[in-house]
């Protein structure tokens, strides 16, 4: 190797990063409220993966697979706007971390009606 071109070194990611990629791609998403808290026992059912409010990941072999729990605007179209969750969480993370994404999984918790009639 010359010192012009030196080698390239090693690029690694945080989970916590992906974490957030996830999340911020996932709120931009028109139709979505906000995250839900994972459900009671995930912390005990999950000893694998890396969480945080509404989402869950699990990194193997440089593949990304993810769980959203989410809160949905009212009179929304529920598939419509979790398949565009899943289309736009996994071009984040091919393209902003290069890894492959595995499962999408969304988990539509509750309608946020509170948006419609405000107390």
């Amino acid at each position: 190797m010359s010192e012009e071109n030196p080698a390239p070194g090693k690029t690694t990611i945080a989970p916590d990063v992906i974490l957030d990629i996830v999340t911020l791609t996932t709120l931009s998403i028109e139709g979505v409220s906000r995250m839900s808290a994972l459900p009671r026992g995930m912390n005990q059912l999950w000893k694998r993966g890396h969480q945080s409010d509404g989402v869950r990941i699990e990194v193997m072999a440089a593949t990304v697979h993810v769980d959203l729990y989410l809160i949905l605007k009212p009179e929304v179209n529920v598939r419509q706007v979790s398949r565009k969750v899943q289309k736009e969480v996994s071009r984040a993370i091919e393209e902003m971390v290069g890894m492959t994404p595995g499962k999408i999984n969304i988990h539509v918790e509750d309608i946020d009606f509170e948006e419609v009639n405000p107390a």
